[in-house]
């Protein structure tokens, strides 16, 4: 039976069904928190209290799942009361036992409501977390403090520190919740389950007092075993440490007060730059998706995928179609390539296997799907070929001929070229609006940014469908227009060329490596070198000598290496030395003498740098490149240069991407360092016409992210 109380304004509703107030939030898409829910879960929480016809109170989601967390449309706005941690606190002192039932999105502010709750059930779809840390920011109303005290500091401090997400049966585990259900349906799920609680007479039991943080020698042991780690990884961002302390207090502090730091560190957390950074990083990732062309086109279907070229980047991105659940036609010029590339493929499938994170069965399931051959013609029914061949004009073509010839009407043709001409490409087949680039980064399984590259007769289906594609691999995809290294190469180019100056003007490699991971990188521009393998670079360089201006500076010290054969970690040295196969670098007191020689042959006399100066230098250089990117129509917006920034080159996330950085600093003072720099080197230093303008209007980067 059910009774109808006076129904709240949506997007809260409530009715009783059986003795139970049956809340339901329907604030689509995803639920989120705005004032107007908070508004309404605190009247349905009045509402049960004042009839006594109700027995039990019963939280919901409508759609596609429970809440997703706050409503980022209030980001940056003034707090509207009620505030969440008002609510919480209401719906965990609530006299009658409240239930919530979970399914889909149960996040962030979400989860701190169902925490609230007395009793939680989650269905199979349910994913739980408190991912606030990924934004700068530590759960702020209660989840600090309900969390460890439900499941214990070491699982809550893991939960809050990753920011990850978990299904309903390690939920379950955990403790956060405390039954699961296979109904499809979480308003009968819910009500099933608050009918057998009132059944067996269950009351309140608010998780305020909970028992997980009882054994206090294991909670402290967890807390600083956290601290120690959060010290160490996450080197540099303000809101984990935060985090760590507010676990601290629930360990030591009575529930109220450990609620108070909670507040006051959130507040810290909400006036740092890292927030805004941070936040600026998620709304930027989610922008970059959205690309004209997949406005005004749909998508080809993509059923079975080519891949030409059996390398370690051909290989890695075969794997990341295979994860994806698409079959992989591998082409290769010969058995003895194929068979190396097949072995590539399978090698990244047996080291998840030897970890535990695959079972042998599951390889071969995925194996299952790739097939390899040395024919071109295995690509006729394909839906997409991606070209990774040698980075060779040349050799470029001569695959591109071939797949022209073979290919079906209507396939995509991609070249994941990571700086040649893919109008060239195009224009030498019969098909230019089906050709696109698709610059993967390596390795191709793991790195997140795909470069979409548009050539001047790509078509919008072409594009709707790499962007598609993207999706399907999980990919951050940036659209890129040509040119020589489209939008990360092409930057990244000159800023290695700036700390090559500085390398040769009295910096060591090693101290600009140390002052670019001070300021957040994982790794500094010759640990990457060497990463990467020199003679890439090298041979770059020597494709680009034909062409380069002749005033212009160049630095040999590279070059120098390379005529060693010293490439870097594969060959045991580069800029650093690799003993016995380490991974980690040792300084070379041989490469040093190389540097101080070709200084004397360039005649430079060394000066010390210190790490601001190098920083600022850095970071000029990368502005201004990204500046004539974003100025010549290659990235569309200042935040896709971010965005390929953070997701392919290791820019730290937290300080949001070199063009949103460059706000943080003002654009006024990067372009006073440019031309002051200029006065030593004009050519290499030349403004990008739209940093003197924007500075000219007193604008930033960020008014060209907008859109109507």
């Amino acid at each position: 039976m059910t009774d109808a109380l006076p129904s709240s304004p949506s997007p809260v509703n409530y009715r009783i069904a059986d003795g139970v107030l049956v809340v339901t939030v329907d604030n689509p898409p995803v639920n989120a928190l705005s004032a107007a829910v908070r508004r309404g879960l605190l009247a349905a929480i009045e509402a049960a209290e004042a009839d006594a016809s109700v027995r039990a109170l019963l939280l919901v989601g409508r759609g596609r799942g429970f809440i997703a967390g706050a409503d980022i449309r209030e980001f940056g706005q003034a707090p509207q009361p009620p505030a969440l941690p008002e609510v919480c606190r209401r719906l965990e002192g609530c006299a009658k036992p409240v239930i919530a039932a979970l399914h889909g999105a149960a996040l962030g502010g979400g989860l701190e409501v169902a925490l609230s709750a007395h009793y939680r059930i989650a269905l199979p779809d349910a994913r739980l977390g408190l991912p606030e840390v990924l934004l700068g920011l530590l759960p702020g109303a209660g989840g600090t403090q309900r969390t460890p005290r439900l499941i214990g500091a070491k699982a809550a401090l893991d939960l809050m520190l990753s920011g990850r997400h978990v299904g309903a049966k390690e939920a379950l585990a955990l403790g956060l919740a405390d039954q699961l259900s296979e109904a499809g349906d979480a308003t009968q799920a819910g009500l099933g389950y608050a009918r057998e609680l009132l059944a067996r007479g269950a009351l309140p039991r608010p998780t305020r007092d909970a028992s997980g943080l009882q054994d206090r020698a294991a909670s402290q042991a967890a807390i600083d075993a956290a601290r120690a780690e959060t010290a160490k990884k996450a080197r540099g961002l303000f809101s984990p440490l935060k985090i760590v302390d507010a676990v601290q207090a629930a360990l030591d502090q009575p529930f109220d007060d450990g609620l108070a730091l909670e507040r006051a560190a959130f507040t810290e957390c909400l006036a740092s730059p890292q927030r805004a950074a941070l936040i600026h990083a998620f709304f930027a990732e989610r922008e970059v998706a959205k690309a004209p062309e997949t406005r005004s086109a749909k998508p080809r279907p993509l059923a079975h995928v080519g891949i030409v070229g059996g390398g370690t980047m051909g290989a890695g991105i075969a794997v990341s179609v295979l994860d994806a659940g698409l079959p992989v036609t591998m082409v290769e010029r010969d058995e003895a390539a194929l068979a190396r590339g097949r072995a590539n493929v399978e090698k990244v499938y047996d080291g998840l296997v030897a970890k535990g994170r695959l079972s042998a069965e599951a390889k071969a399931a995925v194996m299952a799907r790739f097939d390899g051959s040395t024919r071109y013609d295995a690509l006729a029914e394909v839906d997409l070929v991606i070209e990774a061949v040698f980075e060779d004009m040349d050799v470029k073509l001569a695959v591109f001929a071939e797949l022209d010839r073979v290919c079906k009407p209507g396939a995509l043709l991609a070249t994941n070229t990571s700086y040649l001409d893919i109008d060239r490409i195009a224009a030498a087949t019969s098909r230019p609006a089906d050709v696109i680039g698709l610059h993967f980064f390596s390795p191709a399984n793991i790195m997140k940014l795909l470069e979409i590259v548009v050539s001047a007769t790509t078509g919008a289906e072409a594009v709707a469908t790499a962007f598609a594609l993207a999706r399907q691999l999980k990919k951050v995809p940036v659209r890129a227009g040509v040119c020589d290294g489209f939008i990360g190469n092409r930057v990244l180019a000159v800023y290695r060329a700036a700390a090559d100056h500085m390398m040769e003007d009295g910096a060591s490699p090693y101290q600009i490596d140390q002052a670019l991971r001070d300021f957040g990188y994982p790794m500094g521009p010759f640990q990457v070198a060497d990463l990467a393998g020199g003679d890439i670079g090298w041979a770059t360089r020597k494709r680009r000598a034909a062409t380069r201006d002749p005033k212009a500076r160049y630095v040999q010290i590279a070059d120098r290496l390379c005529e060693r054969g010293w490439f870097g970690q594969k060959t045991g040295r580069g800029f650093y030395r690799y003993p016995e196969g380490a991974r980690t670098g040792q300084p070379d007191p041989e490469v040093l003498a190389i540097v101080e020689a070709e200084r004397a042959r360039a005649g430079v006399t060394p000066r010390p740098f210190s790490d601001a100066e190098i920083v600022r230098r850095y970071m000029a250089a990368m502005v201004n490149e990204g500046a004539n990117v974003v100025h010549e129509g290659i990235a569309l917006r200042p935040l896709d240069v971010d965005v390929a920034f953070l997701s392919g080159y290791g820019f730290p996330r937290y300080r949001g991407g070199p063009m949103h950085y460059a706000d943080t600093v003002g654009l006024a003072t990067v372009l006073a360092d440019i031309e002051a720099f200029a006065k030593e080197d004009p050519i290499f230093w030349q403004p990008s016409p739209l940093l003197v303008e924007l500075v000219a209007r007193g604008a930033d980067f960020a008014s060209l992210n907008k859109t109507e």
